[in-house]
């Protein structure tokens, strides 16, 4: 076989299965069959959710880890390198490791079409199969009950949050989607989630498979105040546990709860210091990420975050309503075109007082001219720009040390954001100073 770069397998991948996405678990199952992939780890914990998957697998993998478990997890989609879906104890996958498990899975699926999902996917079970783990974590793509991961049988399933995303696929209710994410729950195991109003659909079948059901607001949950949070949860014995004043994080806390929750169930040790350390180390690149960085003599403050649905920006609107600001909150902002624009800044127009919006680099973009109609159409400022750099250049014109710019919407928006704040250490280290 001809080797190739990993660059050219991932444009190989592309172009291999007539449609981007084919929904469906038949393929997959053949070829890892063929491929003799079973379980790729003792405990496999695997994570749904409209959002909140990628916290909440932070989440875990660092309270297992934290207990001296080798740990992998997979998750998508990734923002700047391919080899961030693919981590084996906090270190992403290397090209060669990636090309090596592109390779067993080409070979393994014969004539078998599969879409680039599905060989990633393929891909990166075999590779945590050659890596002697004793956990993975697995994030859903899209859905659950049609999703390549869920080739898997888990140990546990969770359920972050539901609302209506992706409706093509899943359907534009909240019972269409709770009914294809409970598709992840296995017969007897353990079912977690985290949505405090789930759809009957989800409690049906937690039913049906006589799961032990752990539901939040019922068997666990959180209260957060201005100066910490608390937790209550089970065991896996049906006793109570509690953690006090813990230290308020950047990611939800709701999905940490979530992920305290599924640990207590793994019958792991239950020490109150490393669990709040393992919580306090946990970060996700792009979601409720603060960051600080100078521009022409100014020191100025960034968030970024993927929220690119109403139930995402509802809860960013949350977070910010808490963290009031002595200044303004200046937005960048970019979405795909089959996400709910009007939705999305509905919640978050109260919390901006300037908006600039850009197209990002993707086919799927929205016009910027909906953007600019769907703010303008809320009474909100906002100034248009040819990119997402561009965009962010423009706010930090007007912003000052006492200001935040939000830059949130799909993730090829933080993408290029994080580019762009690359480029710019860039430059600045080889001038040997910062301005």
């Amino acid at each position: 076989m001809t080797e190739r770069t990993l660059g050219e397998w991932l444009a190989y991948l592309e172009q291999l299965h007539p449609s981007a996405i084919d929904m469906g678990l038949e393929r997959s199952q053949q070829v890892a069959s063929r491929m003799g992939l079973g379980k790729p780890a003792p405990r496999v914990i695997t994570v749904t959710g409209t959002n909140g998957k990628g916290s909440t697998c932070a989440f875990v993998a660092s309270l297992l880890r934290a207990q001296g478990l080798k740990v992998g997890v997979y998750s998508s989609p990734h923002l700047l390198r391919y080899n961030e879906r693919v981590q084996v104890n906090g270190v992403e996958a290397t090209d060669a490791e990636l090309c090596d498990a592109f390779i067993a899975v080409e070979v393994g699926r014969g004539d078998t079409s599969l879409t680039y999902f599905e060989m990633g996917t393929l891909a990166a079970f075999w590779l945590f199969q050659q890596s002697g783990l004793d956990a993975v974590v697995l994030e859903v793509g899209l859905g659950g009950r049609l999703d390549t991961v869920n080739v898997v049988d888990a140990d546990m399933a969770l359920v972050t949050s539901i609302g209506v995303d992706h409706a093509d696929y899943l359907g534009d209710t909240r019972e269409s989607v709770a009914y294809e994410k409970a598709g992840i729950f296995r017969q007897g195991a353990p079912a977690l989630c985290g949505d405090l109003n789930p759809p009957q659909p989800l409690l049906d079948k937690a039913r049906e498979l006589n799961c032990p059901f752990f539901l939040r607001g019922r068997d666990f949950d959180l209260g957060i105040t201005e100066q910490n949070w608390q937790w209550r949860g089970v065991d896996g014995q049906g006793r109570e546990l509690e953690l006090h004043d813990l230290p308020l994080l950047d990611l939800p806390m709701e999905n940490a709860s979530l992920a305290l929750q599924a640990y207590a169930l793994l019958g792991l040790p239950w020490q109150a210091d490393t669990i709040v350390e393992a919580l306090k180390a946990t970060a996700v690149v792009g979601r409720l990420d603060r960051r600080q960085f100078n521009w022409q003599g100014k020191r100025l403050n960034l968030m970024l975050d993927v929220g690119h649905n109403p139930h995402a920006a509802q809860y960013l609107a949350q977070r910010l309503a808490h963290r009031p600001l002595v200044g303004k909150r200046l937005a960048v902002f970019g979405l795909l075109a089959d996400k709910d624009l009007g939705g999305v800044v509905a919640e978050l127009s109260a919390s901006v007082q300037h908006w600039a919006v850009a197209p990002l680099d993707s086919a799927r973009a929205r016009p910027v001219a909906d953007l600019q109609g769907a703010l303008q159409n809320l009474g909100a400022s906002v100034t248009s720009y040819a990119s997402v750099a561009a965009a962010l250049e423009g706010q930090c014109v007007l912003a000052t040390a006492e200001d935040e710019i939000l830059l949130f919407g799909s993730f090829y928006c933080v993408a290029e954001a994080l580019e762009w704040l690359a480029r710019r250490s860039t430059e600045e280290a080889a001038n040997g100073f910062a301005g």
